[in-house]
């Protein structure tokens, strides 16, 4: 299938343009084709987008998220569709994809709900005969760019709370998961959202993204991917005076007390580093681990670990699917080859998998590693695939100092029966999002959703925080004295 841009309400061929593959990562097959768009189609999304935000803003914000029910409903319908689609084109594993299209639903429902409140503030004025308050504005038009990993979940993080603020939107996805843009398009046609108030421009990051970020019309930048794009889209935005919302790269730790449920603690584990073949923002790559519970963690670990299936994520059976491509693939086994040249124990996995059904994919073992220095490349940099390193404390406070040691911010994680420790690690682990007894990922969305350091730049994606990235605010003065006052003059006292 050859997917168009989705420009203006319209889906525009362009036989100019050259074209891309789109390739199923579970077994090569090829799903379709995106055009490799130019600064033309930035420009004319822009221009559209452009257009219609003043009419969009001037709609109730009510009637906006009426829209976004709409949205959330059919949604709602072509749950196991959509979840089909995406397993397909990224490679979760079905129970994941259907899970990630909920969040779409939760975040379209939740986000329809603030149109009836997008919350300002009334405030006593100083003087008197005078009425003071501040409202929510929008923007204008807002760019996003998005990652392959959470291709609906994060869109919808990003698209719905700035169109229910009233501002348009131009979106570009990743090129390895167009079809959950595509998806998404239709449904917004469906739902009558007005032409112009999302647009759709597929093509590559250095063409699109940077027209996108440097375009003088796109107000607003949100971005989700690697801290080395983030910074550039940071720099980029910063020449321009735009508000840029950065999400990036984590470095996730679970941290396992010698108190710990063990049972709890390995079900954590497991879930957080081999979920998503480790392609999770949150995904947990080190286990911090006090020296008492250590080799039986990490036995039982090894254990759990070659239980786990792995394959084409549309078989229900499958726990852990493909990675994206092949350069992630070769990424992963590049970091593997580093830890065993720094002295890493290399416990289970450390291999791409080819055997038989999985030779035309992309897959790499569930690996771990034991006795890693905390320092250690392995430990520090982030691989984005299912490879955990065990890192040995002897304290609580060593744990949070590790935990803390590196350059991300994002997620952290406590396992411990001990609820002293628990509070203490609350307090002073460094991550935007600290889970206790939990594994390191499974956001909700009425939460905000970011973190600190090199993740991101203070901005979150998510609940009603979310709210503040694509809204300015606006303070009103309202004087019915009849008379000019002026505030700290006449009424210094």
């Amino acid at each position: 299938m050859e997917l168009l841009n989705f420009i203006g309400g319209e889906w525009i061929e362009d036989a100019s343009l050259q074209t891309m593959p789109v390739i199923n990562p579970a077994n090569g097959e090829q799903l379709g084709t995106i055009p490799l768009s130019t600064k033309s189609q930035v420009e004319l999304a822009a221009k559209k987008a452009k257009e219609a935000q003043r009419s969009w803003a001037l709609v109730p914000a009510p009637k906006r998220a009426d829209y976004l029910y709409e949205i959330a409903f059919k949604l709602k319908e072509k749950k196991e569709q959509l979840a089909q689609t995406l397993t397909k084109e990224m490679g979760k594993v079905i129970e994941e994809a259907r899970g990630e299209v909920q969040e779409g639903i939760d975040m379209a429902l939740y986000m329809a709900a603030e149109g009836r409140r997008l919350f300002g503030e009334t405030v006593p004025s100083e003087l008197p005969n005078k009425f003071a308050m501040s409202v929510r504005a929008p923007i204008g038009v807002a760019g996003l760019i998005t990652p392959w990993n959470f291709p609906i979940a994060i869109a919808t993080w990003k698209a719905f709370p700035a169109l229910v603020a009233g501002n348009t939107v131009v979106w570009k996805p990743s090129n390895e998961t167009p079809f959950m843009a595509y998806e998404l398009a239709k449904i917004f046609e469906e739902a009558g959202l007005p032409p112009g108030v999302v647009n759709i421009v597929f093509g590559s990051g250095p063409t699109v993204g940077t027209a996108i970020v440097e375009h003088p019309d796109i107000r607003i930048i949100s971005f989700t991917g690697s801290t080395t794009t983030g910074s550039k889209v940071a720099e980029l935005g910063g020449k321009h005076l735009k508000k840029v919302s950065l999400e990036m790269g984590g470095k996730n730790a679970v941290i396992v007390m010698d108190d710990a449920n063990l049972d709890l603690a390995l079900e954590g584990i497991l879930w957080s580093a081999f979920g998503t073949a480790g392609q999770r923002c949150t995904a947990c790559s080190r286990v911090i681990v006090h020296k008492d519970v250590k080799q039986e963690l990490e036995q039982r670990l090894v254990e759990a670990a070659k239980q786990l299936t792995v394959g084409n994520g549309l078989d229900p059976a499958i726990k852990v699917g493909p990675v994206i491509n092949k350069a992630a693939l070769e990424k992963i086994n590049h970091y593997v080859q580093i830890g065993k040249q720094q002295g890493a124990n290399l416990l289970l996995g450390g291999e791409i998998l080819t055997d038989g059904d999985l030779a035309n994919g992309h897959y790499f073992a569930p690996t771990i590693f034991t006795d890693v220095e905390a320092t250690s490349i392995l430990a520090q940099e982030e691989i984005f695939g299912p490879v955990i390193s065990i890192i040995e404390v002897s304290s609580l406070e060593e744990a949070i100092e590790v935990n803390n040691n590196v350059k991300f911010g994002l997620s952290s994680s406590i396992f411990s029966q001990d609820v002293n420790k628990i509070f203490k690690a609350q307090q002073l682990l460094d991550t935007g999002i600290v889970y206790v007894n939990a594994g390191t990922t499974g956001a909700e969305i009425h939460l905000p959703f970011g973190g600190t350091k090199g993740t991101g730049n203070g901005h979150r994606d998510s609940g009603q925080a979310a709210l503040d990235v694509y809204t300015e605010w606006k303070s009103i003065y309202v004087d019915y004295s009849g008379k000019l006052q002026r505030a700290q003059i006449d009424n210094n006292a």
